[in-house]
């Protein structure tokens, strides 16, 4: 069996390594078709997205892969979006994460801050906006 040339054995180590160290996004929505759309435009900007139907698979999804920023969308069942992040910011592992909330509510967008976003992304996203706001707070 012939071996590769060394050159393109690094290449493919270099690729490995790049494709294990992208930034974790992970996405919280109750509608498919957002959590789709919102990953797909994730992956092509060079993360890794994540996905979950509720905060409550959010929550086991955090703690296992321990993601580098959170898109949440505000109204969901079970918790809400606010009170997911009050809920990750009582504990020291997880109140670091930066949060960016997902809306269609321009009265919620007064108040992200005070809600416990940094940012937040109005529906329907475009994916130049989107990656525009996660590479505020998390580079490519």
């Amino acid at each position: 069996m012939a071996t590769l040339p060394q050159t393109f054995r690094d290449v493919v180590a270099r690729g490995r390594r790049d494709a294990v160290s992208k930034p974790k996004v992970l996405v919280v929505d109750d509608d498919a078709v957002i959590r789709e759309l919102l990953s797909l435009h994730l992956a092509n900007g060079g993360y890794e997205p994540m996905v979950a139907e509720d905060p409550v698979v959010a929550g086991r999804i955090v703690v296992e892969e321990a993601p580098d920023l959170i898109i949440v969308d505000i109204n969901m069942p079970y918790m809400n979006g606010p009170e997911f992040v009050a809920a990750l910011r009582t504990d020291p592992a997880t109140r670091h994460i930066p949060v960016v909330f997902l809306t269609v509510d321009e009265e919620v967008m007064d108040h992200v801050a005070h809600l416990g976003a940094v940012a937040y992304l109005k529906k329907p996203v475009m994916a130049d906006h989107l990656l525009s706001v996660v590479g505020r707070f998390i580079p490519a």
